[in-house]
């Protein structure tokens, strides 16, 4: 099973995406921010990392265009998770390199295989 990266602010919303991935067989560690998680994901390669949009210190699509500048991350799917749908901001996360975009609040079946299918 994959090793996923989850970002958020909330600790319940961290809990409930790590909760839900645990239960399909991924290892799943947690950042509070994006600051946070980019020195995680510079010590530690993932096969997928899902990150909120509005964090403090630094937001996810920040985050997203810090890692895809890391030779471990070039390829790596990075998905959103976030309340945010609007198609502007969908466009900054695509440009930023995010591989997809999960509208909150998620079903946990479809949190699984949107993950199953964007790691093939």
């Amino acid at each position: 099973m994959a090793t996923i990266l989850t970002v958020d602010d909330s600790a319940s919303m961290r809990q409930m995406v790590s909760f839900t991935l645990k239960g399909a067989g991924h290892t799943v560690t947690e950042a509070a921010d994006g600051v946070q998680a980019l020195a995680i994901a510079k010590r530690q390669s993932f096969d997928l990392v899902i990150t909120d949009v509005n964090m403090p210190n630094m937001d996810g699509i920040s985050l997203i265009r810090e890692l895809r500048t890391l030779p471990a991350f070039r390829f790596t799917p990075l998905l959103m998770l976030t309340t945010e749908s609007g198609a502007d901001k969908k466009q900054q996360g695509k440009a930023a390199g995010a591989t997809g975009w999960i509208v909150k609040p998620f079903n946990p079946d479809q949190l699984v295989k949107t993950v199953q299918k964007v790691l093939g």
